[in-house]
């Protein structure tokens, strides 16, 4: 549908773009800090919840625990630590209606467009609603929780001989509701954290089930339920029960990583005999359970309560790997020449990372190449003014990182307001900062976004540590007013102006 002209013009404080777990949490922070500022939300998609309204394959879950995913504000209490997607997607909708935070959701409004002006010190965003027409936004600060992945196809590689496969080929990021694999042969393509959680749950119904794999990845078992966090919750009041249940997960979190990265040998050690403890002896576990790369450097799949390998043990799931080389009209022909029969293939092969939700994204009237920026603090990019983007860790929750975020926006908005201050837009860095890739990781989808993610440097404050009690002390404690950030404020009475000319426009 061809857009139309703008018709709609709101003024706002702040303009988060998202309704997810990020963005939910940056209105509570927003909205409690300063009660007296305006802002929206806007969502492209008809329903709150990001990634937990979007994904609907089979078994969908959580892939870190809730206690540390879910909100510091209103912690996660339900014994289940590992959970599934409706009931996450539950948690986030009721969050928001708690605490008001739905009456400020625009549904079905996808940005298109944000233009900022260093003349007027603000951002004009245009969104687009489901029925093409376009609607317009003026912002002092924009807050993009927008995620860091495309929702609107996956990561699918072209397979030779597609067209020919007489099955269904589906994607999980589009999983089609009246998909039925009851009493059906399925192959799963993959071996990440989709794939894990997908092969079981179609284990149940399914005839048989093969995950088939280019190559493995690290697969550790954890209880579905915390027994210790199930206790501080029946013995210890809730909020300091929640807090000791986070310092919990926080801390083992990063004693797993800092070993990976300093005794990675004996942190693989240690993954491979769980899992051999799992299997049958006869089971080829070198083969099908161990990578060639380091644990974390890619992301660590987590298997509750063992249910993919215990769909192993019952014989109806079977792990192949090895390289496709072509498919054809009843399943998936290999390169070893063995043909996988298959009435349904999944092709759990990734995400396409983005950023801005797709957006473009303009400086003065210049399109800002995001690859080209440096991040500031994880959150800013340098030469972006009024920006801030909540990005979580790769190494432990999402929402850890975002959370944190969220209230560094917060102690940077009380300062600008305190010292007057309209404009705030960390510095260029000094030309000898070398740009490294912001993710260190060797993983398909972040190899394939190196022309997409920004870049970080070699220290602070351009430097992400992925570590979240030295982000805890640098959001928290480090000067807002820092020497890298800039600020600048625009003269009163022209400001005064320019906002008496937008509001005889606006509908607010």
């Amino acid at each position: 549908m061809p857009m139309q002209s703008p018709e709609q013009f709101d003024v706002l404080d702040v303009l988060i773009v998202g309704a997810g777990i990020s963005g939910i949490d940056a209105a509570y922070h927003l909205q409690t800090a300063f009660p007296g500022k305006t802002y929206s939300i806007l969502e492209a998609r008809d329903a709150i919840g990001g990634t937990w309204d979007l994904f609907r394959y089979p078994g969908v879950r959580s892939d870190s625990e809730m206690h540390t995913l879910g909100f510091p504000f209103r912690p996660w209490h339900a014994d289940e630590a590992i959970a599934g997607g409706p009931a996450i997607w539950n948690y986030i909708r009721e969050t928001a209606a708690h605490y008001g935070i739905d009456r400020h959701i625009r549904l079905g409004h996808r940005m298109i467009r944000a233009s900022w002006s260093s003349a007027d010190a603000r951002w004009t965003v245009e969104a687009q609603t489901k029925d093409g027409r376009i609607v317009r936004l003026f912002c002092s600060f924009l807050y993009m929780c927008s995620g860091y992945y495309s929702y609107e196809k996956g990561f699918s590689p072209e397979f030779p001989g597609m067209n020919r496969f007489q099955g269904q080929f589906v994607h999980p990021q589009e999983w089609p509701e009246a998909l039925d694999h009851a009493d059906k042969q399925v192959v799963v393509i993959g071996s990440g954290a989709t794939a894990v959680t997908l092969v079981p749950a179609l284990a149940k119904d399914a005839a048989h089930v093969t995950m088939l794999q280019r190559s493995p990845s690290y697969v550790v078992t954890r209880p579905s339920k915390d027994v210790k966090a199930i206790w501080m919750y029946r013995h210890f009041p809730r909020k300091f029960a929640a807090e000791l249940t986070k310092w919990k997960n926080v801390l083992y979190s990063i004693t797993m990583f800092y070993l990976a990265r300093t005794k990675p040998e004996m942190l693989k050690g240690i993954i491979i005999k769980g899992i051999k403890q799992q299997l049958d002896p006869d089971f080829d576990v070198k083969r099908h359970f161990t990578p060639r790369y380091n644990p974390w450097d890619q992301r660590i799949c987590l298997v509750p309560d063992g249910d993919l390998f215990a769909a192993i043990r019952s014989g109806r799931v079977d792990i192949v790997t090895d390289t496709i080389e072509e498919i054809v009209e009843s399943g998936i022909r290999l390169r070893s020449g063995t043909i996988l029969p298959a009435d349904i293939i999944v092709s759990a092969t990734g995400l396409i990372v983005q950023l801005m939700g797709g957006a473009e994204i303009l400086v003065d009237g210049v399109p800002a190449k995001l690859n080209e920026k440096l991040v500031y603090k994880g959150a800013m990019f340098s030469g972006i003014p009024n920006l801030a983007l909540a990005f979580g860790y790769t190494n432990n929750s999402w929402t850890l990182r975002c959370d944190l975020t969220a209230r560094f926006v917060c102690r940077l908005l009380t300062y600008m307001d305190r010292k007057g201050w309209s404009v705030c837009v960390p510095n260029l860095p000094d030309p000898s900062v070398n740009p490294e890739p912001l993710l260190d990781f060797s993983s398909g989808y972040v190899r394939r976004a190196d022309g997409v993610l920004p870049r970080q440097g070699q220290k602070p404050p351009w430097r992400v540590p992925q570590n979240y009690v030295k982000d805890l002390a640098s959001f928290t404690f480090g000067s807002v007013n820092d020497g890298t950030m800039n600020f600048r404020r625009t003269s009163e009475a022209d400001n005064g102006s320019r906002v008496s000319n937008v509001h005889s426009r606006a509908t607010v």
